[in-house]
């Protein structure tokens, strides 16, 4: 495995009074940071843009009311963006490693131009040792085109860079085997996988793994990277979430 993305969603980064969690993310930036000791490269895409600038604006309640949303977000998106990539900065910084910030849009993979520009950049940034935090730039995006939340940026994103595991950090405890809105939601399922190239060179099977696979994923069939869940605000989520793959990969190979 060398390479894993990394999506740190907005409720895992964001405190009961819609502050960002500064503990919480100095916590999974250390554990980030383990990966890239043991030679993995790392992409974040990461929210909290609009928990930082709302939570160094100290906006009224009035004030926020006399906005709509779209201006809420742009407003505390736009400082919030800065604060967000310089506290990446310092915690990073500790374990010198270098950050760099890449801001899309949905628009942008509309062009494959576009796409490989971005893919360019974040492998140039990859080779000289800078971490990519990913997030899409609220100021400018236009509310019909936006993503919605960072789970479609990260789907998109996927394939884009060959990541080899998806860990997408979350409230959610996992996946559903059913839709509830729709049906029974049955089992709750943690850990989701496709058959690669690797799966198979260790002799796991397709009828293996989980047939599942959610959107982040973007599909089923090869070469496509594996999921995990970290489900909750365990400060310890994307340690959590890599056990549970060694754990599925070390049921199967042996």
């Amino acid at each position: 495995m060398n390479r894993i993305a990394v999506k740190i969603g907005s409720a895992v980064l964001t405190r009961a009074d819609g502050t960002l969690d500064v503990t919480r993310l100095s916590s999974l930036v250390d554990q980030v940071a383990e990966l890239r000791r043991q030679g993995i490269e790392v992409i974040l895409i990461s929210s909290g843009a609009v928990a930082s600038g709302r939570g160094e604006l100290h906006l009224s309640q009035q004030s926020t009311l006399e906005m709509d949303s779209v201006e809420q977000r742009q407003l505390f998106s736009a400082v919030g963006q800065a604060k967000l990539i310089n506290r990446y900065y310092d915690f990073l910084r500790e374990h010198h490693i270098s950050v760099g910030q890449v801001l899309t849009q949905k628009t942008d993979f509309d062009s494959e131009e576009h796409r490989e520009n971005m893919r360019r950049c974040m492998e140039v940034m990859l080779s000289h040792g800078v971490l990519p935090v990913v997030n899409e730039n609220d100021t400018v995006a236009v509310q019909e085109l936006k993503f919605g939340d960072n789970d479609q940026l990260a789907s998109l994103l996927l394939n884009l860079i060959e990541a080899d595991l998806y860990i997408n950090l979350t409230s959610a405890d996992g996946v559903l085997a059913a839709n509830p809105e729709t049906a029974a939601p049955g089992e709750k399922i943690p850990f989701l996988a496709v058959c690669g190239k690797d799966a198979i060179a260790k002799g796991i099977k397709a009828g293996d793994l989980v047939k599942l696979v959610c959107s982040a994923c973007g599909g089923s069939g090869g070469g496509k990277p594996d999921s995990a869940m970290g489900g909750g605000k365990d400060a310890t989520q994307v340690d959590n979430a890599l056990a549970l793959v060694d754990d599925f990969v070390s049921s199967k190979v042996n």
